[in-house]
This record gives structure tokens, C-alpha cells and sequence, in this order.
């Protein structure tokens, strides 16, 4: 069995993952039957329950329905995050089952189609999620995978059967990405992360070239304006965006009104007047000149551009307001790397200039805590007060000497406390609080809901 159009049962090991669940609900969706496997119960996998797709949460063999052990018509789907000594995933790959990675079963899904792919370590998720929201209320439409929950459509996979464009958040961990076939590409940053699989920043860079390499050929390029990226085909077309006129796709006449931003775009493709956000944060500006650059290229109109825009409420955990008040305002982000928390708190400054901020951060994994902590002090370094949670481990075993103290100790701002995620809540609403931010790509999520409903 090569093709998986040929497949009856897809098996998921590891489905509550977001890359995971997206392609979960496109094989569901085309009538097969669906189960797989998780660690934790998440909202994402009650969804995915709701919507009629069988998940457990015990690594036990036995858990597995038996139409799933029928080799010649199952597909088994597993992410790298899976350990390997995993009972189930052994189990398939000694019966002989066909295997696949999701990463290459994304590539298969899209090969036939038109597709959009947004790369980067930061900000992709947001791009990629509002470029597919301009395509999807446009005359143009779009199927999307997306790696985040869009608040507007309540899922992370966009299914249109008149529409030829696929939206794809090109994920860099272990690699991913190079199983794509891109038309239209971008690329928002090459920073250092996932050291664990790239050793140095050197190889980051390479694999974002080797990304870029795989546009097909008329395909377009759209990078982040600065970016060290030389080596692309000739063939391809390259434009920049950026928050100033060196960039091709810039914003001009920024303005901050009721907490969000409006402003002019300016473009090779024309000019568009009186452009609205939906949703806060100048950093989401940046990537709104991303996404509309790829709409644009991608034939949506600037009209439709100026009427969508605006009603895009965000993504899940991406400068996500829980909370706001005159009293107290909260926000939930998934930010995990020191650009990503610098970047998150130098907009909540920009909106709040005169208020106190408190960050509640979850350092994730312990070689991302250990490669970064002199950044992670000197983004937190920027927050009035900050709580640090034990370090999420995710598929990692423990570091010695590598605890969320260490970061506490290259800090030079002494209010902080140290918590487990159990003592988090409790910690926090004893800080006097005006922004709250709660960030990290961990079980943070967790404490939300009771924040929420203590502080709302």
C-alpha cells in the first residue's frame, strides 16, 4: 500500500498534537474512519471526541480498535514527539503496517494542489492562520492546515471543495518543512530554536534555504525583509515585507485606536486605504503585511482584503485576551522563545504604557531553557513581575542543573517566585494585578479557564 487514497483507517499516534489533529479532521471529514492515540486528555481532543473520532489515553495495545490492526487497509500517522519505547507505535511497526510521519503525509495531502506555505520560528502560526481566513472570505477560497485553532472557524483545518490553494504552516521541528512543494511560500524568521535537532543556528539557516529551494519553479518567495537568505532559484519571484519602506509590502500612517492598530499598506500590487485590525499587538501588524502580501499575490482583492481583516479575531493562545476590563486586563499567549516573549511584551507595553505587567511564564523543554537562558532573562527582564513555572519537558527527560531557577538567577528584575503548575493559580492572583500574561508552549493552558473566571 503506497498511496494513501488506497487507505480505509488512518491511526494516529500521538493525535492530540495540533499539526496532528488538523489532518485528523481532513481524513475524517473524507469519510474514513479515524482513532488515535494521546498522552493527556486536552480541549483539543474532547473536540476531536465531539466530532466522532474515537481517542485514548493509555499506551496500551489492547486500547487500539481492531479495524486498526487490518495492515492492507490502515494508514498509522505519528509525530516525532513520540518516545520509542511507545507500545502502540512499536506494535505497528513490527506487524508491519505502513508508517508514515506526519510531516510526509501533509506533503502528500497538498502535492496536487496550489500550495501556500508559511515558515519561520516565529510567527507563523499567526500568518498562516490570517492568510487563510483573506483566501477563505474571498472569491479565491482555501483548504488550510493550520497550527493553531482560529478562533473565527473554532479548528485548525479549512476544507473547500471549489478551491484549488491549500494554506500550510510549514513547521521547521525535526525538519518538516522539506516535505512541502510550496507555490507561494514565506518566511517571517531563521532564529536559532530547536537546537536539539539543528546543533547550531548555521543549520537553522541552511534548512530555511533548502525550504526556499523547494518553491516550485514561477513560484513566489516572500520574506521577511533583513533575513540572511541568499540562495533561491532564479525562477523564483522575491518580495519582502517588513514595517518600513525598505520592506516591498509595508504598512504606512500607523495608529492605535480602542487597543488596536490601523494603518495603509503599501505595495508593488497598489496601495490599500483605511486597513482595520481585528486583533491587538503591533507585532500582529507585521504579520497581518505578511499574510495580506501572500493574499494579494495570491489573487484576493484589495477590497475583499479591507472587508476581512477586521473580522479576524485571532488564534487560540496567540495574543489571546481572556480578560479585559478597566480593572484588570489578561492575555494568553503561546509564546516560548525569547524573541517571541520580547516581541509579545514590547506590544502589551505599546497598549498598556501606564500599566504594571505580571508575566506567569512556562519555560518548554529543558535544551530550549538551557541553550537560551541568558535571553529568556533579558526578555522577562521587561515585565514588573514574573512568575516562573517548572520547565515543561514534552518529549524530553530532565537536565541536570537545568530548572527554571536558572533563569531567575541571570535575571536582573528580583520580583520573581518560582511554582509548579499545581501552586500557579494561587501564585498569580496573589500578585497585584493590572496585565496579566500567562505565556508558554507547555500545559499552561491548564490554569486559563480558573484564571479567567477569578479574574473575570
Amino acid at each position: 500500500m503506497n498511496k494513501i487514497d488506497k487507505v480505509q483507517n488512518v491511526y494516529f499516534v500521538g493525535i492530540g498534537g495540533i499539526g496532528m489533529s488538523a489532518i485528523a479532521r481532513f481524513f475524517h471529514l473524507q469519510g474514513l474512519k479515524v482513532a488515535g492515540y494521546d498522552r493527556v486528555e486536552t480541549q483539543l481532543t474532547k473536540e476531536l471526541q465531539n466530532e466522532g473520532i474515537d481517542v485514548h489515553f493509555e499506551d496500551n495495545i489492547q486500547c487500539i480498535d481492531k479495524a486498526f490492526k487490518q495492515k492492507d487497509s490502515t494508514l498509522v500517522v505519528y509525530t516525532p514527539a513520540i518516545p520509542v519505547g511507545h507500545d502502540e507505535l512499536n506494535f505497528f511497526k513490527k506487524e508491519g503496517f505502513t508508517i508514515k510521519k506526519r510531516a510526509e503525509v501533509l506533503g502528500l495531502l497538498t502535492q496536487k494542489m496550489e500550495g501556500v506555505c508559511v515558515a519561520g520560528t516565529h510567527g507563523k502560526t499567526t500568518i498562516s492562520t490570517l492568510t487563510a481566513h483573506l483566501f477563505k472570505q474571498s472569491e479565491v477560497g482555501c483548504n488550510a492546515f493550520l497550527g493553531g485553532i482560529s478562533q473565527n472557524y473554532n479548528t485548525n483545518f479549512l476544507f473547500d471543495e471549489d478551491s484549488n490553494i491549500v494554506v500550510v504552516e510549514a513547521d521547521e521541528f525535526d525538519r518538516s518543512f522539506l516535505q512541502l512543494t510550496p507555490h507561494l511560500a514565506l518566511i517571517s524568521a531563521m532564529d536559532a530554536d530547536h537546537l536539539d535537532i539543528y546543533g547550531n543556528e548555521e543549520s537553522v539557516v541552511e534548512a530555511f534555504e533548502q525550504f526556499a529551494q523547494r518553491i516550485q519553479s514561477g513560484g513566489v518567495l516572500v520574506m521577511k525583509e533583513g533575513l540572511p537568505l541568499d540562495d533561491v532559484d532564479e525562477d523564483v519571484e522575491i518580495f519582502t515585507y517588513g514595517m518600513d519602506s525598505k520592506s516591498d509590502f509595508y504598512p504606512e500612517n500607523i495608529s492605535l485606536v480602542d487597543g488596536n492598530y490601523q494603518f495603509n499598506l503599501r505595495s508593488p500590487l497598489g496601495k490599500i486605504v483605511g486597513l482595520k485590525m481585528g486583533i491587538g499587538g503591533l507585532l500582529n501588524v507585521e504579520n497581518a503585511i505578511g499574510a495580506m502580501a501572500l493574499a494579494m499575490l495570491g489573487g484576493v482583492e484589495a477590497h475583499e482584503i479591507k472587508v476581512s481583516l477586521p473580522k479576524f479575531k485571532g488564534i487560540r493562545r496567540r495574543f489571546d485576551y481572556r480578560v479585559k476590563s478597566d480593572k484588570v486586563v489578561y492575555i494568553d499567549d503561546y509564546a516560548h522563545h525569547p524573541e517571541e516573549i520580547k516581541a509579545t511584551l514590547s506590544s502589551v507595553k505599546a497598549i498598556y504604557p501606564n500599566k504594571k505587567i505580571t508575566v506567569a511564564f512556562q519555560p518548554h523543554l529543558f535544551t530550549r531553557t538551557r541553550d537560551f537562558v541568558d535571553g529568556f532573562a533579558l526578555a522577562l527582564d521587561a515585565a514588573d513581575r514574573v512568575v516562573l513555572l517548572d520547565i515543561y519537558p514534552a518529549r524530553e527527560l530532565p537536565i541536570a542543573g537545568v530548572t527554571s531557577e536558572i533563569i531567575a538567577a541571570k535575571m536582573k528584575n528580583k520580583k520573581v517566585e518560582i511554582c509548579s503548575l499545581t501552586d500557579a493559580c494561587q501564585v498569580i492572583l496573589n500578585q497585584p494585578l493590572e496585565v496579566l500574561l500567562t505565556l508558554g508552549a507547555g500545559d499552561i493552558d491548564k490554569i486559563v479557564p480558573e484564571l479567567e473566571k477569578q479574574l473575570g
